[in-house]
């Protein structure tokens, strides 16, 4: 199991995606470009679950919480654009 050590998640074969504090004596490699795909991710998470409905899966059935999450997403499409 891993605690949260950089070095114990790096010895067992995973590569870093969130960057290194700046006070650290070895600054070690990651891939900026997983970082900004995780952020973009985290923060498509975040404004489903400020849809209320959506995070509490207010659902009567199994098809119209599937349906509620894609209306979201199309809302959050439209207002980016």
């Amino acid at each position: 199991m891993i605690s949260g050590n950089c070095s114990e998640a790096v010895d067992e074969g995973m590569t870093p995606v969130i960057p290194p504090g700046k006070k650290r004596k070895h600054l070690r490699e990651y891939d900026e470009y997983l970082y900004k795909l995780r952020h973009l991710v985290e923060n498509a998470f975040l404004l489903l679950k400020r849809w209320r409905g959506t995070a509490a899966r207010y659902a009567k059935n199994a098809a119209s919480f599937p349906a509620a999450v894609q209306i979201r997403c199309i809302a959050i499409c439209l207002l980016a654009y």
